[in-house]
């Protein structure tokens, strides 16, 4: 079989597994859904090989047309992204998948989903707020945002933001246990333990003086932290542009403010090279305008 010469099957093949049915691939590709079904039961005859279990509930690809999508999806993306990078911007179209933390997400998702996406209409997003260190190219993301330093030296990385970092606490907790006034003093109170990675991170003051937490609960988000922090549970270690309005209106109390802490970049990275798809620069250029104007207000 000459897969060169059935890219339209291929791509319905790739969108079917990427939408998870037929019927959102149809969509997506402006198709009806039997014509998506009987271009993957011609590819599978052409192939010798099931590419999906198929039931009346969900549609999940095999050993085999995993190993088909992990090598065929990435060529595809590819001619998609050679097109793309050379179109004006006024022209960008296609899916962006796009990874961010939770609550640099929180903040972004509105103007995302309304002025971004009203001002491209050709562009869909898929966006996945987490704090986990998607591998970018595995996983197929357009671009991920991350805070602090990257440690995928393959990627091309661009810092956007700095982002200041607070210690934040519940003003029902400071009553129970008392306002800390140093670091040892923060040893002994109830802190959140944030989950990087599995495992807790320090905190580091800029004097370098180190806190490890030692709390009962650990959290993966800055959301789970920031909703515990409110809550009472403990003492929180947050971006100051995620709480700012929490701390305008009582809800937190920055805890150790003559004790700074360093600031972390926010930065965006990718798998392109230099020549960006317009869809990418796009966002990555209006992510980077609102979130200057976010830390203009909130910082």
């Amino acid at each position: 079989m000459n897969l060169l010469s059935n890219t339209a099957t291929l791509l319905a093949f790739v969108r079917s597994v990427e939408a998870g049915s037929f019927s959102a691939a149809s969509r997506a590709l402006g198709l009806t859904p039997s014509s998506v079904s009987k271009s993957i039961t011609r590819l599978e005859a052409e192939l010798g090989a099931k590419l999906f279990h198929r039931s009346t509930r969900y549609l999940q690809p095999t050993e085999e047309g995993l190993a088909l999508f992990e090598r065929v999806a990435p060529l595809l993306r590819g001619l998609e992204d050679a097109a793309d990078a050379i179109r004006t911007d006024g022209d960008a179209r296609g899916l962006l998948r796009v990874s961010m933390p939770s609550e640099i997400g929180r903040l972004l998702l509105e103007p995302l989903a309304t002025r971004f996406l009203d001002a491209h209409p050709g562009l869909e997003l898929d966006l996945s707020l987490s704090d986990h260190l998607v591998d970018v190219i595995r996983e197929g993301y357009d671009v991920a945002f991350r805070i602090g330093h990257p440690a995928d030296s393959e990627l091309m990385a661009r810092p956007i933001a700095s982002l200041t970092m607070i210690l934040v606490a519940s003003p029902a907790l400071l009553s129970r246990h008392g306002m800390p006034g140093t670091p040892d003093d923060l040893r002994r109170m109830p802190m959140l333990r944030y989950l990087f990675e599995s495992r807790t991170a320090a905190i580091m003051f800029a004097d370098g003086t180190s806190v490890q937490p030692r709390g009962r609960v650990g959290l993966n988000t800055g959301a789970a932290l920031r909703a515990a922090a409110l809550a009472g549970v403990g003492v929180a270690h947050l971006t100051r542009c995620t709480v700012q309005h929490d701390l305008d209106s009582g809800a937190l109390v920055q805890v150790l403010p003559s004790l700074p802490l360093p600031s972390l970049p926010l930065q965006y990275i990718h798998a392109f090279g230099r020549l960006l798809p317009a869809r990418v620069r796009l966002l990555t250029d209006f992510v980077e305008a609102e979130v200057r104007r976010i830390l203009d207000d909130r910082q």
